[in-house]
């Protein structure tokens, strides 16, 4: 990313709202509510923030825990946890080890008594890395990629993915019975729906089979005879040995960013935490809101956080965060006091090595000089290459959490 005050000042801004929400506090939070134990207490982890989240626990409960799984994306582990075996799996596509690592969990919480307990850590990336089907991998894999690429809401996409899964939609829940599972979620998920959260493996389903049949129908998915009959399964719309504990969100997120916005001098302004459209759309509203307040007389910042989707039209490379930066590079060209930026505060985007991208008044001039043209890259869905080409790649590494995505507008006064 450019060194330029608006730079850095993003820099520290992104840093700090992550760092604020990181496992570590939610976890403590949460087991302050753990159940009482009377037999066996199992650990079980998924999502990206899956190791974090794992480390705490085991920081607090020691010895208590008489066994567990932990399974994260790749790279998202660090070392080895007493007790813990560990499986790193594809995201955001299932894969091989995916289906490994969720049989090796169904293994150890089977034949488990009402005196025992589970306890569940679960963030983002779950619904990827946690999974049991009845049909073959290239099937679901095939699926896995239609939905990404069909510009379905995430709420849409594990909709469907419940209704297939042996462990999804309350699913896993049941499999545990009669333990009791104590569910700790890292949401990022608008709203905090928990049964949307890694799609719901612990809590009941308030989706339906005929909810399944018309997002099949309004993406035109195609499915094989057998997954066709999977989607035909009701989800349990009961579940009654498990309790949940929501901590850690998109709001905290974009209110860790403001706080320090504030601090460096901003006037900033929260516009949603509820962010839900095309990323390029997101990205041409924030540059909308610059040429507003390009004049403006104070130092000011805008704040929003969600989750947007992309349609794939293209062949190129990219995620989200990054094609709404480069859809605002254009609206805000040539204004040399305001920069946007928007990163995943997983410290991913897409199947990227980047957590998102930095524009400013300068990335459209520094890309034409090297005859780069936006709308071209938009069009093929590459803002990864063109980012990398202004220098406007946000490269953070796995960060250890999963609160989904935080966007930026700073404005410097003239």
């Amino acid at each position: 990313m450019r060194n330029s005050i608006l730079g850095t000042h993003a820099e520290q801004i992104y840093s700090a709202a992550i760092r604020a929400c990181l496992p570590d506090e939610a976890v403590a939070k949460a087991l302050k509510s753990l159940p009482l134990v009377r037999g066996r207490l199992l650990l079980v982890a998924i999502g990206k923030a899956a190791w974090k989240m794992a480390n705490a626990a085991t920081n607090l409960l020691g010895d208590r825990i008489n066994g567990g799984i932990v399974i994260t994306k790749y790279a998202h582990s660090e070392m080895n946890l007493p007790g813990i075996e560990f499986f790193e799996a594809g995201h955001p596509v299932p894969d091989e080890n995916t289906l490994r690592a969720t049989t090796r969990v169904l293994r150890l919480t089977e034949h488990l008594t009402a005196d025992d307990l589970v306890l569940f850590l679960v963030s983002g990336g779950g619904s990827a890395l946690f999974e049991s089907v009845d049909c073959s991998l290239a099937e679901l894999s095939e699926l896995t990629a239609q939905l990404l690429s069909s510009g379905a809401s995430i709420e849409e996409i594990n909709t469907v993915r419940k209704h297939l899964s042996n462990v999804k939609g309350g699913r896993f829940a049941a499999h545990c019975a009669p333990a009791h599972v104590f569910t700790v979620m890292l949401s990022d998920v608008l709203g905090d729906r928990i049964d949307v959260i890694a799609s719901g493996p612990s809590v009941a389903d308030a989706s339906t089979v005929a909810d399944t049949a018309a997002i099949v129908r309004k993406y035109g998915l195609h499915l094989s005879a057998q997954m066709s009959r999977l989607l035909e399964r009701e989800t349990p719309k009961l579940v009654e040995n498990a309790s949940y504990f929501v901590s850690g969100s998109v709001r905290e997120l974009c209110r860790y960013a403001a706080e320090e916005a504030e601090r460096l001098g901003y006037h900033t302004t929260v516009l949603t935490d509820c962010l839900s459209c095309e990323a390029a759309e997101a990205g041409r509203f924030l540059s909308a809101i610059a040429q507003t307040h390009r004049d403006s007389a104070r130092t000011i910042a805008f704040v929003a956080g969600g989750e947007t989707v992309v349609h794939l039209k293209g062949n190129g490379k990219g995620g989200r965060n990054q094609e709404l930066v480069l859809a605002a590079a254009e609206g805000i060209a040539g204004l040399q006091n305001c920069c946007i930026f928007s990163v995943g505060s997983d410290g991913t985007d897409g199947p990227t090595d980047a957590a998102g991208g930095y524009a400013d008044g300068d990335t459209i001039s520094l890309l034409r000089e090297k005859g780069i043209e936006v709308s071209q890259m938009l069009a093929n869905n590459d803002a990864y290459r063109a980012l990398a080409a202004s220098d406007g790649l946000i490269v953070t590494g796995p960060t250890g959490t999963n609160v989904n995505d935080l966007a930026v507008l700073l404005i410097h006064s003239k």
